[in-house]
Parts: structure tokens; sequence; C-alpha cells
């Protein structure tokens, strides 16, 4: 026969406690994660075909510029043909300094929540379908 004493009951119930503030611990960090994911993926920065055309000039050329790349003059944008309300398509065109043709491509997909650009100076590839460009990597 075994003994059990005050002591072992609250030892068990000590362990039980322990044990559930774990449990509590590992489903609150999965939610802090998964929040975190879905807060930098819950988006994108442009919602329409408009503040797309508005906001690419500017981004692109902090990328360039931080690239070491000087546009001459801004960049001239266009929507694309193939835009639409899911698919909002930019396309601007410029020159550097050293007289290097200047292509950016800005791509954001509203449904899948995605953006992607690419850069091409004098026909190559700067910048090839990144998530953000210039100021809006911060933090990514």
């Amino acid at each position: 026969m075994v003994d059990i004493t005050a002591g072992d009951v609250q030892c068990v119930k000590n362990k039980k406690i322990l044990v559930a503030a774990i449990a509590v611990a590992i489903v609150a960090g999965l939610g802090a994660a998964i929040a975190v994911v879905l807060s930098r993926g819950g988006g994108t920065r442009y919602e329409t075909q408009a503040e797309l055309l508005k906001g690419l000039p500017a981004a692109a050329k902090a990328e360039l510029d931080a690239r070491g790349k000087r546009l001459a003059q801004p960049l001239t944008c266009q929507n694309m043909p193939e835009a639409g309300l899911d698919r909002l398509l930019v396309r601007c065109t410029g020159t550097t300094t050293d007289r290097q043709q200047v292509q950016v491509f800005g791509t954001a997909l509203t449904e899948r929540k995605a953006e992607y650009y690419t850069i091409l100076v004098a026909g190559e590839p700067l910048v090839k379908n990144a998530r953000c460009l210039g100021a809006d990597c911060k933090g990514e």
C-alpha cells in the first residue's frame, strides 16, 4: 500500500497548474506569430490602380537612389492596358543621369494580397520580382 500525503497532492496540483500555464503560453505565442504573419501579408500597399500609379514613381526613385542610380528627371508612369480590379499594373520609364534607360514595372494582385516590382536599367534587372521598393521595405 502507498501512503499519499498532503504534500504529494499539492505537488500534483502544482504540476497540473504548470502544465496548464505552459499550454496557455504556447497557444498565446502561436496566436501572436500568426497575427504577425497575417499583418505583414494582410493586404497590398496599393488597393486601386490610381494609388499604384501615384505611389510607384516615388517608391521606384527611392529604390534607384539607394542603389546609386540617379534619375535625370522624374519617372513617367502609365497604366498598363492589361490592368483590372484584381490585377493592378503600372509601367514607368525614365533615364538616369548617365543616360541609361530605366523601366519600372509594378504589379499588385489584390485578391492574393501580393505585390511584385521589377526595375530594369539599360535592359538589365536591377530589381526582379521584389515584394517592395524603397521606403516601403522598412520592416520587411
